[in-house]
């Protein structure tokens, strides 16, 4: 199913794949030839050159490093991150990215929908208890936030992993639901 061109996948321009950087088009080349579509997350971002390959930089950095955290893991932070901030398009992209990360379609919607009746590790709840804490209230923040997660063998490393992946979210969330981006329909039917 394509989407109908009365429905834009962002408010704002989007750049035609020709007209963008040669760097930034050879990469939306090469996801589209590894996932056979490119997520309009590239599409809309490239609108700002500069910033798209901020963006990515740092989004890379977060999520595709080894760490204490499996890829899995850092997806379900951004799931749930998403979720609380009520970003559409992040709940369908990165949960079709969990579907077939954890290669358990049920958990990815269990945590989409509401991570707390999850059928999750009790490690994984205080991950995402302190993805929640920071999403809200990193204001209060304190040692025995951290003494929590070491608890669940959860480390500095790990709490910093989770504390950047869950910030760095909010504010691609925020720019989501100020593009008013639309998800890709290949999203939804992703590890099913």
């Amino acid at each position: 199913m394509s989407v109908p061109s009365d429905f834009p996948i962002s408010r704002f321009p989007v750049p035609k794949l020709d007209d963008l950087p040669e760097d930034i088009r050879a990469r939306l080349l090469a996801v589209q030839e590894k996932a056979g579509f490119i997520p309009n997350v590239f599409l809309v971002l490239a609108h700002r050159p500069e910033e798209f390959r901020a963006f990515m930089a740092y989004h890379d950095a977060l999520m595709d490093k080894p760490g204490p955290l499996t890829k899995a893991e850092r997806e379900m932070i951004v799931v749930v991150t998403s979720n609380a901030n009520q970003c559409q398009y992040c709940v369908i992209a990165h949960g079709a990215i969990l579907r077939v990360r954890s290669k358990n379609p049920l958990l990815a919607d269990q945590i989409a929908i509401n991570y707390r009746k999850a059928d999750i590790t009790p490690r994984q709840q205080a991950m995402l208890d302190f993805a929640m804490q920071v999403a809200f209230h990193a204001y209060a923040v304190g040692d025995a936030d951290l003494a929590t997660l070491a608890a669940h063998g959860l480390d500095q490393e790990a709490a910093w992993d989770i504390a950047a992946i869950a910030a760095f979210f909010g504010m691609s969330n925020r720019m989501a639901n100020v593009t008013s981006m639309r998800p890709n329909d290949q999203f939804f039917t992703m590890g099913r």
